[in-house]
């Protein structure tokens, strides 16, 4: 989230600053996003390498809890219910 809101402000200081100097029309954006991206590639080192770090903990915390759950064959749990309901229309009483 840090990371995110850090790039964000880049693009919006990198956009105030190209505009400033006189940037106009659709070439300041592409321009703006350019300079944002590079400069974050050079300063947000240890921002970037935090975030990368809690989403591989969030991933492998997300593929624990889904092996650790039980697998249901969506296929074999509709056949087995049609069979129950079969089962019990054939019976007599």
């Amino acid at each position: 989230m840090i990371y995110t809101l850090l790039r964000l402000a880049l693009f919006g200081a990198a956009f105030g600053l190209l505009y400033l100097a006189g940037l106009r029309g659709w070439l300041l954006p592409i321009v703006a996003v350019v300079v944002a991206l590079a400069v974050s590639y050079l300063a947000l080192g240890k921002p970037r390498d935090a975030a990368a770090q809690w989403m591989a903990t969030r991933a492998e915390r997300r593929a624990a809890e889904r092996a650790a759950a039980p697998k249901v064959d969506v296929d074999a749990a509709h056949e087995d219910a049609q069979l129950d309901q079969e089962l019990r229309t054939d019976r007599p009483g």
